[in-house]
């Protein structure tokens, strides 16, 4: 059986304690674990499946913390160094009377940044792994050099690729830099997520179809397309399958795209996908992985932050 990898950031997430108000307006937050690849981690890991982190955070207590929690959701933490040359990062959010959220990120850099290529080992990865990893690692620095080894890695060892965006302008000195890097690395992905709020920002493209066929380009096998609480949709390179998402009372959405593709790569794992039969697979079980990982996505709205909201397997399995 399969392990999923997640490389890229930790961080803490600092929750706002009243709605509807802008962040600089905020006087009181609460502290969260976050982070989007630790996020998806941990619900690989809370459903059942291997995970692990791959990332660096600092020698302080907010480092303590992260780690304490992915131990909490049973991710394996043996990858995840340590540094004195920078803090971990920290995230701001403010939330808006409807969940959604504004961020202001503290990292320059952060201690994520540093994770440098020598310090990814070629022999952590299997046959049958999926690597996951996100965007906003992807700004030069050492760990956006990790991440290109770490896939390199993977996709030799007969393991999947799995990217999402999860676009982050406020981390980017200029969004074009964050769209560049983004099409940079979509190529080296068997899976790519988008959202309906990135799609055209990262193609280019205005109409629906054609901006998501763009995506099929190099090792790319499959595209999510998740449309909030309206679900998400499946496209093979010859084959499209629509799935309806559940409606829960949202009081958050930190975290629920990454509880969505975790639900997502979970399934894989499960059923033990591999560059030669992803396709098949998906094909065979998308309306199945469609509705857990709607289900897993929705239900994480209904609490506060994104690892501390995320539902056991059971209770995904009874909203479906």
């Amino acid at each position: 059986m399969g392990k999923l990898f997640s490389i890229g950031e930790m961080l803490i997430d600092f929750i706002p304690l009243q709605k509807g108000a802008a962040l600089k307006d905020v006087v009181a937050f609460e502290r969260a674990p976050g982070g989007a690849p630790a996020n998806v981690a941990a619900a690989v890991a809370k459903y059942g499946q291997k995970a692990a982190m791959i990332s660096k955070v600092g020698n302080d207590a907010f480092g303590d913390f992260l780690v304490e929690k992915l131990v909490e959701a049973g991710v394996e933490t043996d990858k995840i160094y340590r540094t004195g040359e920078a803090n971990t990062a920290l995230a701001f959010v403010s939330l808006k009377e409807n969940g959604e959220r504004d961020f202001s990120f503290y990292r320059n850099p952060s201690a994520d940044l540093l994770l440098s290529e020598e310090e990814i080992e070629l022999d952590w990865f299997q046959a049958g792994d999926i690597l996951h990893f996100c965007s906003v690692d992807l700004v030069e620095s050492p760990m956006k050099q990790a991440h290109t080894k770490a896939i390199e890695a993977v996709s030799a060892a007969e393991g999947l690729v799995s990217f999402d965006p999860n676009v982050r302008l406020p981390l980017w000195d200029d969004p074009e830099d964050c769209r560049k890097a983004i099409l940079e690395f979509i190529p080296a992905a068997d899976i790519v997520k988008v959202s309906d709020e990135e799609l055209s920002f990262i193609t280019g493209i205005q109409g629906e179809f054609d901006a998501i066929q763009s995506l099929f380009v190099g090792n790319v096998k499959a595209v999510v397309y998740t449309k909030g609480a309206a679900g998400a949709d499946l496209y093979l390179k010859d084959e499209i399958f629509k799935s309806s998402g559940y409606t829960v009372e949202p009081v958050d959405t930190t975290g629920a795209g990454d509880a969505f593709i975790g639900g997502f790569l979970y399934q894989l794992l499960e059923l033990q996908a591999n560059p030669g039969n992803v396709e098949e697979v998906l094909r065979r079980n998308a309306a199945d992985i469609l509705r857990f990982a709607n289900s897993s996505g929705a239900l994480t709205t209904t609490g506060k932050g994104a690892i501390s909201a995320l539902p056991s397997k059971e209770e995904v399995e009874s909203l479906i």
